[in-house]
């Protein structure tokens, strides 16, 4: 009865280092998962930032190209007023001759 006990302890051991083997493994595999996530949250948060640099710098432009372009806009009525008032001016000088 003895030699059987020593038989099943013998292996229980063995089961329980077959299974501390697998855990070991397992654990080793989901370490190198966690420094892959890791490095690639790491590269997203990267990429996240330049694109908010990007972003606000595109904002920059679009607002300086819509400031030129509401001057060029003013700029041109004022031309278009002056050509008018040009026109009139020389209608009126041929009708007074």
């Amino acid at each position: 009865d003895a030699n059987r006990q020593i038989s099943e302890y013998r292996f229980k051991l063995s089961k329980a280092e077959q299974d501390i083997t697998t855990l070991e493994q397992n654990i080793g595999r989901l370490e190198g998962q966690v420094a892959r996530y890791k490095n690639a949250a790491e590269n997203a948060e990267k990429v996240e930032d330049e694109l908010k640099a990007e972003k606000r710098k595109l904002q920059r432009e679009l607002r300086t190209a819509l400031d030129k372009i509401e001057e060029m806009e003013m700029t041109n009525s004022h031309l278009m007023k002056r050509l008018e008032k040009m026109k009139a001016n020389r209608t009126a000088l041929l009708s007074q001759q």
